[in-house]
């Protein structure tokens, strides 16, 4: 969204990007750090931290700052008052119900994919879930199925931009680092209309992802089931999960 230079907070802006410092590599940040990463100086990001902390929004030891559990408000109301996540779990419910398997949705949010819904706890007790499949987990789009449909509902230009001066970090020996290989894997989802992706964020974890799209035809997220504990054949999974995937697809169109 373009907006008019008067109308843009600046203070919020920064606020915001100091926040967003934070991460799973980085859990606790001093100014100096904090800083670096939001582009701003240190003397700036130190009173972004300080204000944050008073606000509640982080806890401090009096030198570094980490998120308090007050920032997950944010995260509890767009679950609670998006139409997106409330449409889709009772389809998530209902496959993970039939056939015992995990299943998410996600949305595209820069270069990670966000999982807005997920499916039940309908696994056995000895079944071991995927890592980081949670509600507001963040995962890698280049290196996961549901990231790759999203990604392959890009126009040519649009996923030239995003390829842009990105680096595609490798986090198994299976994950697509090259941006080259990377665009004829999009090209294959595009054309086949889903993505099967074998360890190429977790090892010992497979999925299948098709896309979600609106009346309009536009994608607004992916649904994906995600196996885990063994090598799956791709030709077993998409003989049985495909279809349910796709019928599923069929059905939320008109809720989105």
């Amino acid at each position: 969204m373009t907006i008019a230079k008067p109308d843009f907070i600046e203070g919020i802006a920064k606020g915001m990007a100091v926040l967003e410092s934070f991460d799973t590599e980085r859990q606790r940040l001093n100014a100096t750090l904090a800083a670096e990463r939001a582009g701003l100086t240190r003397a700036a990001a130190r009173r972004h931290l300080l204000t944050l902390a008073h606000l509640g929004y982080l806890e401090t030891d009096g030198s570094y700052f980490w998120m308090s559990p007050k920032v997950l408000r944010f995260s509890g109301s767009y679950l609670a008052s998006s139409r997106l996540p409330r449409a889709l779990q009772p389809t998530l419910n209902r496959l993970a119900a039939q056939t015992g398997e995990s299943f998410s949705a996600v949305v595209l949010d820069g270069e990670e994919v966000v999982i807005i819904a997920r499916s039940g706890a309908y696994v056995t007790p000895t079944r071991v879930l995927a890592y980081g499949l949670h509600l507001g987990a963040r995962l890698p789009a280049h290196a996961t199925s549901t990231g790759c449909v999203m990604l392959a509902s890009m126009s040519a230009a649009q996923l030239a931009q995003w390829l842009k001066g990105r680096v595609l970090p490798r986090i198994t020996p299976h994950t697509i680092t090259q941006a080259r290989v990377l665009r004829q894997r999009i090209a294959q989802v595009r054309k086949d209309d889903f993505c099967f992706a074998s360890e190429e964020h977790e090892l010992g974890v497979q999925a299948l992802a098709v896309p979600l799209r609106d009346m309009q035809g536009h994608t607004v997220a992916a649904l994906n089931v995600v196996l885990s504990g063994g090598r799956h054949p791709e030709e077993a999974l998409r003989r049985d999960m495909l279809p349910l995937l796709f019928e599923a697809a069929r059905e939320l169109r008109s809720l989105l």
